[in-house]
Formats: C-alpha cells, structure tokens, sequence
C-alpha cells in the first residue's frame, strides 16, 4: 500500500509540473515558436478542461476495475503528450499536447483520494487529502527555478524529453504496484450514478465554491504570474522562476495547514471560508493596490496560493455526503468541478485579458483579470454560506 501511495504520489508531482509549468515557459516558447499569453492561456485551459472531461470515466473505472489499471493506462498517455510538447513547432501543437497532457494526468489524485477514503478512517480524510496535495505539489517547484534552470542549461525540447520519460516511469510503476482495495457492494437496487450524487441536496452548496476555489491560485501560478511580471516589472526568466517558486512554496504550504483544520476547530465550513474570504482579500490588492515591486507581488501570490489551497478540505465536506459505494465517483464528480472550473477560467481569461488590454493598457489588463478572479472566488463563496457543515 505505502510503495502504490508513494508512485501515485510521484505521479500527482507530475500533474502538479504539467499544470503550472507554461507560466516559465512562456518567453522562451513566445520566441522560439510564436506562442503568445493568449495562446498558453487557452493550451492550459485545454488542459484543465480534458482533465475535467475525464473525471466522470475515471471515477466509473475506480469504482469498477480500481486505481491500478486505471492510473497506469492513462498516465502512459500523458507521457505521450510530453513528447508532443517536445516537439512542437506552434501553438496548436501545444494545444494538442496539453489535452494528451490532461488526459493522462487526470486518475492520478483521484486514485490516491479513492485509497484514502476506502482503506483509512474517515476522519483522517481531509489530512491525508491535504498532505498529498502538499507533496505533490512539489511538481509547482519543479516547475518554477528548477525548469527555469534546466531550459538555461539543456534547452526546453531536451527537459521536456526527459519529463516524458519520467511520466512514462511512473505509469509502469503504477501497473505494477497500486493495489486495488476490494471492491463494494452496492446495496441492492441502488447501484447509482453520478446523477444519483447530484440528487444530495448538501452538495448544491458546496459544489459552486468548488468551482471556484482553485481557479486564481491555478491562474496566477499556472499562467498569469510570469507574463505579469515580464509585462509589468520587466523580469527575466530567473526572477520570474523566483516569484513562482515563492507562490509554490506558499501553496504547499496551504495544503499541509488546511489538512488538520477540521479538527482542531470541530469545523469544515468555517474552516474553507474563512480561507477563501483571506485569498479573496489577497486578489484585491493585487487587482486595486498592486506592490512595486517583484518582491511585494511575490509576498501577495504567496498570500493567494497559501489560502487558496483550500481544495483539500471541500473534498473532504463532500465525501462526508458520498455513500461507501460511490466514493469513486464522488471525489472525481467534486474534482470534475474543481479542474473543470480553472479550465474553463483559464480560457476565459484570456479573452478578460485581451479585452483589458484593449481598453486601457498593460496595467488596466491585469487589473481587469485579478477583479474576474476575485469576482469569481465572491460568488462561490456568497453560496457556500447556505452549505450544511459535517465533520467525520
């Protein structure tokens, strides 16, 4: 069990590299290939969104076949995607390398989610959901000064091979060591599906928050944050890797700290929006008070990252919902709205950037993106004040 935890664990390190690593990509594939802010916003955008896509099947195969066969086939498919990456010579080729990307990265959290909720005590959920975010999210650090540095040093093409190779590693661990627990029962004549879940009525509140939550931390770390500083204050790629690094440390930071929250205060729900109101507050600084300088703008997306990560601990107020035998589906439908969520965000911030620029300039333009950002992370958190609290 601990040595398939620990290449699941691998592997979420991986999904945490592909989703944040464009954000230092991003001058060297706008000179070498003509990949504009534009055009990665929508490539990881693609990502998220094919990453969503595939919750619904992933869930179904967790429940039904278990987290080994499920992992190891589709990982195999995002080492594919690596490749295409390394090979790209345009912005659509690294559209379709993010979708193979998505596609492959997609059971990995979700298989080590499934493991937590059907081999460990129920309380212990929402720390262990937090501590594997946090160490997966050892792959945004991999994606920050240490890419910066391996690019200045081999090249982008040759330390996306090497990432394509890693990927392919972890999906022949994955097939060789994930265990599937035994599979459960459903009670007869209630098998149920995803729409039987949809049906809990203590889900309606928690899923517009989960919507939300993670779509500023995803955006500024995934994406925005380097084009803002190249735009605004003029960094190269090592203060960009630097400012990124910070927000990174700060978001596996989070995640170990929400982890034990729930018990300590006897709460979930005040617990997930007191955090979010937090980053909330954090985004409109940086939207209407912006720091100076790439050391303030550091210290706030640290803020943003840090509160932000609060993705942990409103899976866990879900799954307290789920009955045993659809935890599968459970955790990928909340994970459906999650990524789903910063896909579609991803997209659209593009366009909320563009028009920005159109209308007032650099400054006005990222001014208008944090606002969507923090607008955003409001309404989800203007729902979640009507969801039913449980602890496990």
């Amino acid at each position: 069990m601990r040595l398939g935890i620990a290449v699941l664990l691998a592997g979420y390190v991986l999904s945490q590299f592909y989703r944040a690593f464009l954000a230092v990509l991003a001058p060297v594939l706008g000179a070498e290939i003509g990949a504009t802010p534009d055009d990665l916003a929508r490539a990881n955008g693609i990502f998220f969104l094919t990453f969503a896509a595939m919750q619904i099947p992933v869930g179904a195969a967790l429940d039904r076949v278990g987290p080994r066969r499920t992992a190891a086939a589709l990982v195999a498919v995002g080492a594919a995607g690596a490749a295409v990456m390394a090979l790209a010579r345009g912005p659509l080729a690294v559209d379709a390398a993010m979708a193979l990307v998505g596609v492959g990265m997609s059971p990995v959290l979700m298989s080590l989610y499934y493991l937590f909720a059907r081999v460990y005590p129920a309380g212990m959920f929402g720390t262990l959901a937090g501590a594997a975010l946090g160490f997966g999210s050892l792959g945004n650090i991999l994606g920050t000064l240490p890419l910066a540095a391996a690019v200045e040093a081999f090249g982008w093409r040759p330390t996306l091979w090497a990432m394509a190779v890693a990927t392919l590693a972890v999906s022949a661990l994955a097939g060789w060591r994930v265990p599937d627990p035994p599979r459960v029962a459903a009670p007869p004549g209630r098998q149920g599906t995803v729409l039987t879940l949809l049906r809990i009525p203590a889900l309606w509140a928690i899923l517009p928050l989960m919507l939300v939550n993670y779509v500023p931390a995803a955006g500024l770390r995934g994406l925005w944050l380097g084009p803002y500083l190249a735009d605004i204050h003029g960094a190269d790629i090592a203060a960009i890797g630097w400012v990124t690094l910070a927000m990174g440390l700060a978001m596996i930071a989070g995640n170990f700290a929400y982890g034990p929250l729930d018990r300590l205060f006897g709460t979930r729900k005040g617990v997930v929006l007191a955090g979010n109101l937090l980053g909330l507050a954090a985004l409109l600084v940086l939207a209407l008070a912006p720091p100076g300088g790439a050391a303030g703008v550091a210290a706030v997306a640290a803020a943003v990252g840090f509160f932000g990560a609060s993705f942990p601990m409103i899976m866990a107020h879900g799954r307290a919902f789920f009955p045993p035998h659809l935890v599968g589906r459970g955790v990928t439908l909340l994970n459906l709205f999650g990524i789903g969520g910063v896909g579609l965000m991803q997209v659209v911030s593009g366009r909320v950037h563009a028009a920005g620029l159109a209308g007032g300039g650099p400054e006005a333009a990222y001014a208008t993106l944090f606002l969507f950002f923090a607008a955003a992370l409001g309404a989800g958190c203007a729902v979640y004040l009507f969801a039913r609290d449980r602890t496990d």
